[in-house]
This record gives C-alpha cells, structure tokens and sequence, in this order.
C-alpha cells in the first residue's frame, strides 16, 4: 500500500503506499546534488547521522512536526491513508507498520523479528504454503497475544474491496486460501490458491483482531487513536486535539529494544508555523524541499542540513469522478510542460533528477522505465486532443462539448509559495490549452480528507514509492481497487498473473508494462517529478534525516533516535 503526500511534505511507508502532497552556515543555496539513475551508489541519498544507542546521552525529548493529525487514524482506511499518519504511528504502533518485515536502506525484505521471527515458503503442485513463527513475546497493550487471530482478521479485512471495508487496497490477499494455527496459535499456516510474491506483499501490517466489523474499521479511529490495539517502543502518553499534539512515552509493555529517548512530541503545524517553531527551537527537525522554505531557514542557529532522495512519485493526481471525460484528461497531460514545473519546484535547490514517469518505481531502480503516455506536449497538442474528442471554443475561448466546458479545480494544501507556484503554473498551462482552471487553497490539515473523501478534481500530490511495483500495481490499476474505478478485465488479468511470477525483473517488468497500458488508456495519475528530502536538523540529533527505504518518516529505527553525548 503507497501513502499519500502533498509535494512538499514529509513521507511515511505503511502496509500500503501513502498519499502524499507534494545549521547550515548561511549558504546561499543547497550544494548540488542529483536523483540518482539505475546502477548508482544509494548511499548518497542517505544522510543520517547514524551512531550507535550506545554512544548516545539516555534519555532526552525530541519534538517532530506533522502536516495533519487525524482526525481518522486507521492507516488501512481511505480516509486515513497519509504519509503523515503513518509516521505517526511508526514509533507506537509497528504491528500495523511493518508487521512481519524489516526493509533496509536500499528496500531490501527480512523477516521482522520482533514480530516474525520466520517465514518460509513453499511451492508445491501449483499452490503455495508460508509458514510463519511468531515472536512468543509479541503482543498488543491490551495484552492481546500477537498471534494467528491477528493474521486472519488481517486477511479478513484486506482480501477484497467488496466487503463493507474502506480498504486502501486489496494487494495480494485476494489469492489467500486460508490462515490457520500450525502446532501453536504462534505458527501461523497460509495458503494460497497460487504463488504470490514478492512474500512481503502479506502482512506487512498486522490488525487487531478486535477490529472487527466495517463499523469499527471505517469509523472506529475518528479522533481516536486506540492505542491499546497497538504495539511499538512508544505509546501514546496523551493525545490533545486542541493543542494538535501527541506525545509519547516509551512503551514498558514492548519486549524488544528499548528507546533511548524519554519522550517524543508530534505537533500539528501548518508549513509557516514549522519554520518558525524550528528557528525559535521549539521542534527538532523540519523538512525544506523547496527553496523558499530552505532560504527562511538558512542560517538557524545549532541546525546542519541534511539531503536525501526523497521516495515520492506524483505531480499529477486526477479524479476521474468528477473528470469523466478520459478526452479532458488526457489534454490535461498533454498541456503539462514537465520540464517547467520542475524548474518551478526545484528552482534555487540545485537538484538534478532524470526523467520521472512512473508511479511505481524511482529512476534508480534497475526495473523503472519511463511510462508518461504523450509523447507530443503543449498547448496545440492539448487543443487537438479536445477538438478530436467534439470540443470547440466558446465565446471565452474555453473549449467545450454540448455546452460542458472543461473546467475544474487544482487543490492546493499548505502556506508555501513555492507550492502555490507549482500550481499557479500548471494552471497557466491548463488555461493555454484552452481549459477553465482554478485554484482551490486549502490548509495542510485539511490533506487526507480531503484527497481521502475525494473531495477534489485535481491535485498535485503523489504517492510513496516502494522497491518493488506488485503492490503498487494493484492499488493504482487494477479496476476493483484504485480509487479512480478505472481499469478493465484484460489489465486486471495480467495484474492477477503478474502476481505468481517469482522471478523480481520479470514480474517488476509485467507491472511496469500495465502501468504503461493503463496511463495511456485513462490518464489518471502521472509523474511530473520526483524530488530532493532536504532538512534541517536541530544540531547532535542522531539517526535521524533522508534514509531512504529503510523509513519514509526520516527515523530509521526508532529505538535508536536520540541527542548525540555532550
């Protein structure tokens, strides 16, 4: 499952891909840096501070900023479904984070074992058998044992759209057979009624199994945390809804490593309110992905710049919903100038990146290829592709059909100007094409409702994006689980299909070959840019910044994020 982002916000990996909205010395200017392509040294894109627990001052308080909180908090959902959901709830809720698996820096799987300390694989006459060993001493902070009740109400509750679920997306579940006990409640049997790879598409996430019932799962979370169906290093010390605030505390209940800090504070802040709570010291890390963010912090005092590849794909993200006409869509594509709105958003970052054109996979992976589905862009080329489809300019020179002219909105979250300017120019570049095109602002809070509930025509944000393309191919194309609906039986086969070929380049090249018929056919999410993680970091924070796969939320190991021995 990918996670939603705004473009210039921070990103988090969950068990889906997440939405996501798109001292330093007194530079005057990030130092060059560049997304790299297939083959390159990753360690690059990481910047971290990494130092061992050991080396680390025992205790301390680090304070993060989030674009939203809430209100619904079930990542799994819809509605809940944000990067900035999901790096809330890696410190207190790992069972529902990572679950089974470990992902390193460069998105290579282990078994998790705090959770899983196994999990084997077996194919035999066509069908497949993974057995899983459950760590003995997981269990949720209500004391509920962390067992095979857990993977089947998991299961239950992902393998299909269809029942009463708001599902971000169905993955692989739908090819499980079944989840039975082995020779304890903490060996887990599944079977499924064809191979399924990559493994780590199961239970990368687990549900309590209280969550039970549509009703509990679809509203249950609305400005509840529930975090006693919860498992993590932290837990939840208080959550303040008028405040906007969440602290934590470590998690006496949790059985493997413990935390080095004493206390972690997420506050709710909108982008301007970030910069100033970080000058004025009051949080410890804020993220600076376009260059009026990053001039308004340059020069804080006791802050280092951190750079990193930032794990997002997007620009373009359409509901078809509203945009039905799959003719105004694909002029939407064709109007857009790529190489413009990058020289917008990236203007004065000194960053460089190669074409991005999947939703799927980042330029560095050995399998991406580039899937924008025009070739000819502009203007012209935008007005052929109405005027083919029976549009013809109005008095107002807005081309329209039967009288419907083709209008619509850009939703735009948050206060930053680089953001509005990303935005105010692909809205020039949607009116020359003769289209009638607005602007609707909207606060950083406002994100994963809005997007979740689908509540917008237009807007430019994207996806998380993992190493391997099976999940995201599911959640994006298949017709029964992206958000869109758009899809059709021949692409839902070969997606079904793809899904059993063990091999990772074929299947990964199987995914990006739907990607490329689906974009195509129905233009409904493409890439404009893919972009730099830069932030500034509150001078002696450890393991903390740009870390690529191993977590979205820049922590790569929670029990390790701490202050630096003075």
């Amino acid at each position: 499952m990918r996670n939603l982002n705004r473009i210039g916000g921070a990103a988090a990996i969950a068990a889906a891909l997440a939405l996501t909205a798109c001292g330093s010395g007194g530079s005057t200017g990030p130092e060059t840096a560049k997304g790299q392509e297939a083959g390159s040294d990753l360690s690059k894109l990481i910047s971290v501070n990494e130092k061992p627990a050991a080396d680390l001052e025992q205790g301390g308080k680090v304070t993060l900023p989030l674009g939203n909180i809430g209100p619904d908090f079930n990542g799994f959902s819809n509605n809940g479904n944000s990067a900035d959901n999901t790096a809330l709830h890696r410190p207190i809720d790992q069972a529902a984070t990572w679950g089974c698996w470990d992902i390193a820096f460069d998105g290579k799987v282990t078994p998790n074992k705090d959770f899983c300390e196994s999990v084997e694989n077996e194919v035999k006459d066509g069908k497949q058998t993974i057995t899983i060993k459950v760590n003995d001493k997981a269990t949720y902070n209500d004391g509920t044992p962390i067992d095979v009740k857990a993977f089947q109400n998991t299961w239950n509750i992902l393998k299909s759209p269809d029942n009463g679920y708001d599902i971000v997306s169905s993955g692989n579940y739908g090819f499980v057979e079944s989840v039975e006990a082995g020779s304890s409640d903490k060996e887990v049997i599944v079977k499924t009624s064809q191979p399924v790879y990559p493994l780590d598409s199961l239970f990368t996430g687990l549900i309590h199994p209280a969550v039970n019932s549509p009703e509990v799962f679809n509203d249950g979370f609305n400005g509840d945390l529930h975090p006693e169906w919860m498992a993590g290093p932290f837990k939840v010390n208080q959550y303040d809804p008028a405040a906007k605030t969440v602290s934590l505390v470590p998690n006496d209940k949790w059985w493997g490593k413990k935390p080095v800090l004493e206390s972690v504070v997420f506050r709710q802040l909108e982008t301007s309110a970030q910069i100033a709570a970080f000058k004025n010291g009051e949080i410890d890390g804020v993220s600076a992905n376009t260059v009026s963010l990053y001039k308004q912090l340059d020069g804080t005092k006791n802050s280092e710049v951190r750079r990193g590849q930032r794990l997002f794909a997007g620009g373009l993200n359409l509901n078809a919903q509203r945009i039905t006409d799959v003719a105004v869509r694909e002029a939407i594509f064709a109007a857009v100038d790529r190489e413009a709105l990058r020289k917008v958003r990236f203007n004065g970052l000194n960053w460089e990146e190669p074409s991005s054109g999947s939703m799927m996979l980042l330029p560095f992976s050995e399998y991406y290829q580039d899937n924008y589905p025009v070739e000819e862009s502009g203007p012209d080329a935008a007005k052929k592709v109405l005027t083919d489809a029976g549009y013809t300019a109005n008095a107002a020179g807005v081309m329209e059909k039967d009288g419907k002219p083709a209008a619509f909105k850009i939703s735009n979250f948050g206060d930053d100007q680089t953001t509005l300017a990303v935005a105010q120019t692909l809205q020039k570049q949607l009116q020359a094409a003769g289209m009638e095109v607005g602007i609707d602002q909207r606060a950083s809070a406002d994100f994963g409702k809005v997007i979740g509930s689908r509540e917008f025509d237009l807007s430019i944000s994207g996806y998380t994006v993992g190493a391997d393309a099976t999940e995201a191919v599911k959640q994006y194309y298949d017709s029964k689980t992206n958000e869109n609906q758009l899809g059709d039986a021949e692409l839902d086969k070969k997606i079904a299909d793809l899904a059993s070929i063990e091999d990772n380049a074929e299947r990964n090249k199987a995914a990006m070959e739907v990607e490329k018929e689906h974009m195509a056919k129905y233009f409904s999410m493409g890439v404009v840019f893919n972009g730099p993680q830069i932030s500034f970091v509150r001078t002696g924070l450890a393991n903390y910044g740009p870390s690529l796969f191993r977590s979205l939320s820049q922590v790569p190991d929670w029990t390790t994020l701490g202050w630096e021995k003075k």
